[in-house]
This record gives C-alpha cells, structure tokens and sequence, in this order.
C-alpha cells in the first residue's frame, strides 16, 4: 500500500506538476515554503482564495510602475509645460453655498 501512495504522489507531482511543501510559523505569520521548481522571480506576489477554499499565487511584476514611466515619457514638452503652468497658477477655489 505504501508503495501505491508513493507511485501516485510521484505521478501528481510529475503530471500535474503538485509538490508537497511545509507549513511554518515565520514570527507571527504563517509561511510556506516553495520548491525549487517553483521559485518566483518577484519578491511579492497576490494572494486570493477561491471559493472552494483553495489559495492562488500570482506573482507581481517586479518593475509595476515602468509602464507608467514610459507612458510619461512619452508627454511632450508642451503638455509638460501646461502641467507645469497649472501646478504653479492652480485654479481658485469656487465659493459654493451650504448644503
């Protein structure tokens, strides 16, 4: 019997690509640790449960803002210089009555 478990762990890791993996208190939060074969290139990752219960790790892109960066440099000195305008003269603040 022992041998038929092992067969079958061996072919869910192999087939389905599932590892065991350990459980571990890391001060005061839960940790688990991550096989070789699933190291991550980010140093932060998403975290959602699904509703059966299950819990899904997405890795995060490590540079998240460098599609902004690009975005900015792709503005034109015009607009750069508008923003800059309106930074400097901001527009009054309007008076309203009361609610």
């Amino acid at each position: 019997m022992a041998a038929m478990y092992r067969l079958a762990r061996t072919y869910m890791a192999v087939v389905m690509d599932v590892l065991p993996s350990r459980v571990f208190m890391s001060g005061n939060s839960q940790a688990v640790r991550i096989p070789a074969e699933f190291r991550l290139s980010s140093d932060r990752v998403q975290i959602r449960r699904t509703p059966e219960g299950d819990l899904i790790i997405h890795p995060c892109p490590s540079q998240r803002g460098q599609v902004l960066l690009e975005v900015l440099e792709g503005f034109t000195d015009d607009v750069v210089a508008a923003l800059e305008q309106q930074r400097r003269d901001p527009l009054p603040v309007q008076e309203r009555e009361s609610l």
